[in-house]
């Protein structure tokens, strides 16, 4: 089962994982497959087979009468045994490839395809890619226990585990003759050692560029070229090691890939303009845009830059030669051609809303429960003061409860009557008992001296002579 965005005929069959590079690692697309040919017989023989995820490829001589498809499973010679690999490119595009590495199409060494993988040989060839990993950390301890000053990269075993390939990276020569034969008796395979770079080794092991792409050499690219810092300069990039730097500690090797169209860009910039006498002081050349055909130049007493055109670089220096100092650079004013963009206006229309928007609907809340809680004791404290002294309105008096009517008042703000007092006062609510003598807790209703009554106020009620209360009258 293959990714479902593998667009190979036959898929990368690594059934979804992906994050070893197995999809689009070395992977080609042959795009003459689906061309038909005049001489069936004439087509290419040689089949390029992919080991180890597209790390390693070899070519193979197709001797079967069988027809193999770009991701089918095969079994080929291998030392002393055989070796399982996918088919990674067939037709005619070989031929280009055999082209490219100068390897011969008869060449009669040149190993072959013995059959198309069965199940007892993929059996295998899956407990040989299980054993790798211990293989690859023992080794590491036994180069480390010789005092040997090499790094063990990677480990690839046969399918039929009778061999074993170390890749190992020094920067100087190693004598591993006792390193092998350790290796051999520890693990009971035939050991071959390759010395390998560090780009070699960061196309084996992969990773993410600061691009965001997947790696260069662990992708597509096969040969390395080397790169210097002049590659850098002629681009006007800052010779910082850090960002030129990629995965493997190296340059890196995209450095080289526009480098050719900047060099022919430069071809009209004069190359003896690295400093122009003047009459105050010398200028000094800064960068050379390409894109504007514009050279920059700073001075020692300030810290502006100058852009200068072509021509009037080269009229200062045919001046300087004929030992005349010019007063002005005569610099160009440089402008902007990219149109300024316009933010457009912020329409809600799927229901999205912005950062701002919540930042005002919260700070709208908080002012609100702000006034809230300071709104509470002011009404808290007018409703202290307003008393029963205070006449209800003609819509607003309940009437009086019937005597014998012993159902509780209706409405959740009615208060109980008292139950301490008979006669009259238990049918009339919301008054309180008068304050007894010798009671010094403060009355609420009794009203201040410095407090004058309002016209509207009514009287506090009379008592009777049996002790009742006299309800008010309107």
């Amino acid at each position: 089962m293959a990714c479902g965005s593998c667009g190979t005929a036959g898929g990368c069959q690594n059934k979804g994982a992906c994050s070893s590079g197995g999809c689009n690692r070395m992977n080609v697309h042959d795009w003459l497959a689906n061309l038909p040919f005049s001489d069936p017989e004439s087509n290419c023989k040689i089949i390029e087979v992919s080991f180890n995820n597209g790390s390693r490829k070899d070519f193979y001589k197709n001797s079967t009468p069988h027809f193999f498809e770009k991701g089918d499973w095969i079994a080929v010679e291998g030392v002393n045994g055989y070796d399982v690999g996918m088919v990674n490119l067939t037709g005619e595009l070989v031929r280009i490839q055999l082209k490219k590495q100068d390897v011969q199409e008869n060449d009669p060494d040149m190993r072959k395809v013995l059959r198309r993988a069965t199940d007892t040989d993929i059996t295998k060839w899956k407990e040989a890619k299980a054993r790798e990993k211990d293989v690859l950390i023992r080794s590491r301890a036994i180069a480390r226990q010789l005092n040997l000053d090499l790094k063990m990269a990677e480990v690839e075993v046969q399918a039929d585990s009778r061999k074993a390939t170390f890749f190992y990276i020094a920067d100087d020569r190693v004598d591993f003759r006792e390193l092998i034969k350790i290796y051999a008796g520890e693990f009971k395979v035939k050991v071959e050692m390759k010395q390998i770079g560090a780009r070699q080794e960061a196309g084996k092991v992969g990773g993410i560029g600061s691009c965001g792409r997947e790696l260069c050499c662990s992708t597509w690219l096969t040969d390395f070229k080397s790169v210097n810092t002049n590659a850098a300069r002629y681009q006007n990039l800052s010779i910082n090691q850090a960002k030129l730097s990629g995965q493997c500690g190296r340059l890196k090797c995209c450095l080289n890939y526009e480098l050719d169209t900047y060099l022919d860009a430069l071809q009209n910039f004069p190359d003896d303009c690295d400093m122009l006498e003047m009459a105050k002081s010398r200028a000094f050349l800064v960068k050379k845009d390409i894109f504007r055909n514009l050279m920059w130049y700073s001075m020692p007493d300030s810290t502006k830059q100058y852009p200068l055109t072509i021509d009037r670089v080269k009229k200062i220096k045919a001046l300087n030669r004929q030992g005349v100092r010019p007063e002005e650079l005569e610099p160009v004013e440089v402008t902007s051609n990219k149109p300024k963009e316009v933010e457009p206006e912020y329409a809600d229309v799927v229901g999205q809303i912005s950062l701002r928007t919540l930042e005002k609907d919260s700070r709208k809340r908080r002012e609100k429960e702000r006034n809230q809680q300071q709104g509470a004791p002011r009404e808290r404290g007018q409703q202290s003061q307003r008393g029963p002294q205070q006449p209800r309105g003609p819509q607003q008096q309940r009437p009086p409860q019937q005597q014998g009517d012993r159902r509780p008042n209706q409405g959740p703000n009615q208060p109980r009557p008292n139950q301490g007092q008979q006669g009259q006062g238990n049918n009339r609510p919301n008054q309180r008992p008068p304050q007894q003598q010798g009671d010094r807790r403060p009355n609420p209703n009794q009203q201040r001296p410095n407090q004058q009554r309002g016209p509207q106020q009514q009287r506090p009620p009379q008592q009777k002579p049996d002790g009742g209360n006299e309800a008010p009258t309107n």
